[in-house]
């Protein structure tokens, strides 16, 4: 029967005091109640005695009757003082926790230094705290900060402040690499040593991220004995972060043989990581391992050929077990296979031995050169496949667009778009102001067609990146402009490139709006002679 191994997730205390993360109080439980579902052992929710916002999360957590361990975090007793006198202590027992993460000097230079106190007394804090709060019936985490720096500085003492907190009852003794500048041989060595001092602590073991070498460390601690992780969703954390529970999870699990989370739960891991990414308002790395939106995504095309024959040839393991997917990408590099694969994921027809395969394969190569870029544009492309398979009947063509920009002295600019489409023969002429002049041009594009199609009154753009490609060629350069739309229940990308912003911004905008429209394209037969529109935006 293979070992379980204590997943003790800290991204609501440590992953907060990353830069760029701030959450509320309703954050921090909605995404408590996403760590319970994934099935995490510990959560541990913050410093109770440290400000309100966690003083509420502490209150407001008990009524969500979560299977977790909730975890107050707080320091040893201050020096020279009684732990029951200790205001900090206090806050933890007051928390209503189930388990409380204690944070104690294992580094003498630390001990000298940062508290100013003897070895002796730091010793007496370490003892004191952890057996008050067993005292009154906390099981108790003990986080041995710095333990490696103060292991390969002064080894005896490291191991008696671990040893100390053992004899005062703590339930879990974690070695620290709070610098994170350990490397995983040092950290498989100094654990094994650890092991066999204390043969019957339990031993977790705490990473940072600084070396890059943190999912690394935590791997060889478990090797070494270990069987309890610290870490963060995503990596969040202080500097360069904490271990990435995304990563240690799947690779303890699926490659090395331990039982951290249930089978069904870590189909839960990528929707988790994502998640918990929108709630912080932090960007999700695309190439994250595992729970990535590139981490199966395929694009050469001798590639994506051998993986439509077999995934294992490109992929080390399947992407449902952790809730991701395979994608094929389309762009300059990419042969028929490419194109098959994501015509059949779209649903669509597309015979190899069709002209209209290899013309296609061509105009998405030839698009891409101008600097068109699909894989970051599913919806784009997917408009590209059906005009070529014949499948997009246009519900509206393009005739003009104006811009008019004002800026009096005093006053904010001024944006103002006209356009004029035509709609069942009808010429159709509106204007509308906005922000910028890309959301003026959103407002008056849709509101010409808001009449007819009521449905786009549900979408709206969530995101618009702009990039130059032709740097040298300075305010002549070509951009391109990605945009992202949403409605109730979907979410797409388009593109568009021109040596003008408003032009690249103006085709992206027109596909969003017609891949809005495909549920309505595809039924409505009456539209099937309107020219397409990717020749009118001049694609």
């Amino acid at each position: 029967m293979s070992a379980s191994i204590s997943i003790f997730d800290t991204t609501l205390r440590d992953g907060t005091q990353g830069e760029g993360v701030s959450l509320s109080a309703d954050d921090k439980l909605k995404i408590a109640k996403k760590l319970d579902d994934l099935g995490v052992h510990y959560i541990e929710g913050g410093i109770p005695g440290s400000n309100s916002k966690d003083i509420e999360f502490f209150k407001r957590v008990q009524e969500l009757g979560l299977r977790a361990k909730i975890t107050a975090f707080g320091s040893t007793r201050r020096k020279n003082t009684e732990a029951s006198q200790d205001r900090n202590l206090q806050c933890i027992l007051e928390s209503g926790a189930q388990a409380a993460t204690l944070v104690g000097k294992s580094w003498d230079f630390h001990v000298h230094t940062a508290l100013q106190t003897t070895l002796e007394e730091n010793l007496a804090m370490i003892y004191d705290s952890i057996l008050y709060l067993k005292q009154n019936g906390l099981e108790v985490i003990f986080d041995a900060e710095h333990f490696f720096d103060g292991y390969k500085n002064n080894p005896e003492y490291a191991l008696s402040v671990i040893t100390k907190a053992a004899e005062a009852g703590a339930d879990w003794i974690t070695m620290c690499d709070t610098n994170g500048g350990t490397l995983p041989h040092e950290v498989y060595d100094i654990v094994s040593t650890v092991v066999s001092n204390l043969p019957q602590a339990n031993l977790s073991i705490h990473t940072h991220n600084d070396c890059e070498l943190a999912v690394a460390n935590s791997l060889s601690a478990i090797q070494a004995g270990a069987r309890q992780i610290q870490g963060t969703i995503n990596g969040y954390g202080e500097r360069c972060g904490n271990a990435n529970l995304c990563s240690i999870i799947p690779t303890l699990q699926l490659k090395m043989g331990y039982d951290c989370i249930q089978a069904d739960s870590l189909k839960q891991l990528s929707n988790t990581a994502r998640f918990i990414s929108e709630i912080a308002n932090v960007h999700m790395p695309v190439n994250q391992p595992y729970v990535g939106g590139a981490a199966f995504a395929h694009k050469g095309g001798i590639h994506v050929s051998a993986i439509l024959r077999d995934s294992r040839t490109y992929e080390h393991i399947s992407p449902e077990l952790i809730g991701n997917k395979q994608r094929i990408l389309v762009s300059e590099l990419a042969g028929q296979s490419n194109i098959l694969s994501k015509a059949k994921e779209m649903g669509l027809e597309f015979d190899p031995s069709n002209e209209n395969s290899s013309k296609v394969i061509d105009k998405i190569k030839d698009l891409e050169h101008q600097g068109y870029q699909f894989e970051a544009a599913d919806a784009s492309l997917e408009l590209l496949l059906r005009e070529a398979n014949g499948q997009i009947s246009e519900l509206f063509t393009f005739e003009s667009f104006k811009m008019l920009v004002e800026k009096s002295a005093g006053q904010p600019v001024v944006s103002e778009a006209f356009v004029k489409v035509n709609i069942d023969g009808q010429s159709v002429y509106t204007a509308a102001e906005g922000n910028g002049p890309v959301n003026a041009l959103d407002n008056a594009l849709r509101k010409a067609l808001v009449q007819s199609f009521p449905s786009l009154q549900e979408m709206h753009l969530s995101d618009y990146k702009v990039r130059v490609l032709d740097e040298k060629d300075a305010t002549a350069a070509k951009v391109r402009v990605l945009i992202e739309s949403k409605n109730v229940s979907n979410t797409w990308n388009t593109v568009g490139v021109s040596g003008n912003v408003i032009e690249a911004s103006w085709e992206a905008l027109v596909d969003s709006i017609r891949y809005a429209l495909l549920g309505q394209i595809n039924q409505n037969d009456k539209h099937s002679n309107i020219e397409s529109q990717h020749g009118l935006v001049n694609h």
